[in-house]
């Protein structure tokens, strides 16, 4: 299986221009189903049979995995499979194993307005060079919604101060643009210009934000500094560097933007990847117009504060400062 595996992630890598992060997933995760095959004594892939298999969901979900860790480690033997087929190695009997199962619907977590203010002004505290960092990074990932594998690896020859905008390469390699506000560009030109030449050690490289030893920033060094300022902003441990994709994508189309404009400045391949942030939208103005409204928390049956008085012909409703409604 082993030969196998290694072919089917070569073909991820070189065929279908997978990144090194979802190449990992994938192995870890074709790994565990080759332990798996290997227990229930089945190595050979060519006799597989679907009656075999039957108990791999059940084992995954004895270990404790949750149902979207299950159903991706699922996908990722599925597409294995589908791979051994087209290769000759297995019948089409086993294209149709395993069935999906049902995820829990769980929606971003975005932060608020005043939270992202918050942790931006937590970043801009102190005048050293990794502080200098920290801010245009932060910046930039509000500013754009990049993923973590995307932000770090931003040369300073792709930020556009002149056209306002920066270059990123998503999954696939795929090239996006992606507008820039003012605030970032004038934190990023003061880190490029006071920040990062402390911090460079060799003049050939180009990565834009580096370690305190000049190296690229790491996806682990990303999550330190975001955790970092979300603590000191006061807030949940829960923040990540994926919570600024989330937030961004919210308070785009909470300011009115398309969802085909979110979609392509998120580098989503279906729109349907999209639209769960205009569900995480409506829910959020749902709770602050149930939070701000005064009637918001009132039922008929609840009170019955306005009682009828008659003028004649008409019938008005008493407000609670007894002045009727009419007019206003």
């Amino acid at each position: 299986m082993d030969v196998y595996v290694k072919r089917f992630l070569h073909y991820l890598r070189f065929e279908r221009g997978y990144s090194v992060n979802t190449l990992a997933a994938y192995e870890g995760d074709l790994r565990q189903f080759q332990n798996y095959m290997e227990d229930i004594g089945e190595p050979e892939l060519e006799h597989l049979a679907p009656e075999k298999l039957d108990g791999f969901i059940a084992v995954l979900q004895q270990e404790g995995y949750k149902s979207a860790s299950v159903a991706r480690k699922i996908a990722a033997t599925r597409a294995f499979l589908r791979f051994l087929y087209a290769e000759g190695v297995t019948g089409p009997e086993l294209l149709d194993w395993l069935r999906q199962p049902k995820i829990e619907k769980r929606l971003p977590r975005a932060l608020g307005r005043d939270q992202m203010e918050r942790i931006l002004r937590a970043a801009s505290v102190e005048d050293t060079p990794l502080a200098l960092r920290d801010s245009a990074l932060l910046e930039m990932l509000y500013a754009t919604g990049m993923r973590a594998s995307e932000v770090i690896h931003i040369g300073t020859h792709d930020v556009d101060f002149a056209a306002g905008t920066v270059r990123c390469f998503g999954k696939g390699s795929k090239e996006r643009i992606i507008p820039l506000y003012v605030r970032v560009l004038e934190v990023l030109e003061d880190y490029i210009q006071r920040g990062r030449p402390f911090l460079l050690r060799d003049s050939s490289e180009r990565t834009l934000f580096l370690n305190n030893l000049g190296q690229p920033l790491t996806r682990q060094g990303l999550w330190f500094l975001v955790h970092h300022y979300a603590e000191a902003a006061g807030l949940a441990s829960w923040v990540a560097p994926h919570t600024f994709r989330h937030t961004f994508a919210t308070h785009l189309l909470e300011g009115g933007a398309e969802l085909r404009e979110v979609q392509q400045m998120l580098g989503h391949a279906s729109i349907t990847t999209t639209q769960i942030y205009t569900e995480v939208s409506s829910r959020r103005k749902r709770v602050a117009y149930d939070r701000a409204h005064p009637r918001a928390g009132y039922s008929v049956s609840d009170d019955m504060r306005s009682e009828p008085i008659s003028t004649g012909a008409n019938t008005l409703p008493v407000n609670a400062t007894g002045e009727n409604d009419e007019g206003g």
